[in-house]
């Protein structure tokens, strides 16, 4: 489903080239649950950025459902993130003056989807995640764990086939954390591909499979 193949990305920071990812070859199959650990400035954030289209490779390819997304336009990129990529942050990104519904509606919106439709599956996935009674409320009204639960609303109602969570827990308490993890490890289990980006040793040997970067580099490569 998602396959890098020599994959390298460089910045130029000064006079010096960073090599934030340096040869990657990776695959992550359709349903698989992955983390990826490594201390600051190994790369993690830069490898799901590329996976994510929102980052391109300075070299190498990068396959989504056998779709070369290397060779893609601006346009094929953002139909390929649309429909197939749900992103959850550390921070959020919640539109503050937008209630808890209207933030989930808001990808349903830009998608196209009728009125109707739109509050029928707004409706279910608050249900779902248990934020019927916080849909109108804004997200300077919600904890953080209910924002959290919104942005993940808000990621999967187009029902992308791949979630990308780059420090999901990083602004939560403990038991808001294992709350969110728990609502990801669901999605997880109907299917969706979830890969997680974490500093957090004991999340990241939740996941079926675990990844190491080191200096832009793959130096593990666990499956538990």
């Amino acid at each position: 489903m998602i396959r890098l193949e020599e994959i390298h990305r460089d910045f130029q920071v000064g006079d010096q080239v960073v090599h934030a990812l340096d040869d990657i070859n990776l695959e992550i199959g359709q349903g698989d649950y992955v983390s990826v650990m490594g201390p600051s400035g190994s790369g993690k954030s830069t490898l799901l950025n590329l996976i994510g289209i929102l980052d391109h490779a300075s070299s190498g390819r990068y396959f989504l459902n056998q779709q070369n997304v290397t060779d893609m336009d601006e346009l094929e990129e953002s139909r390929a993130r649309n429909q197939h990529i749900g992103f959850v942050f550390q921070s959020f990104h919640l539109v503050p003056r937008l209630t808890a519904a209207e933030n989930i509606e808001l990808p349903l919106i830009l998608a196209g989807i009728h009125a109707d439709q739109r509050r029928r599956l707004v409706g279910e996935a608050l249900e779902t995640l248990s934020l019927t009674d916080r849909a109108e409320h804004t997200p300077d009204q919600l904890s953080g764990g209910q924002r959290q639960r919104v942005a993940i609303a808000r990621a999967t109602i187009t029902e992308p086939t791949v979630l990308l969570a780059d420090e999901p827990t990083g602004n939560l308490d403990q038991h808001s954390g294992a709350e969110v993890i728990q609502t990801l490890e669901a999605l997880n289990e109907k299917g969706i591909t979830l890969i997680i980006v974490t500093h957090d040793l004991k999340l990241g040997n939740r996941s079926l499979r675990s990844l190491e970067m080191v200096d832009g580099r793959i130096v593990s490569d666990h499956t538990q």
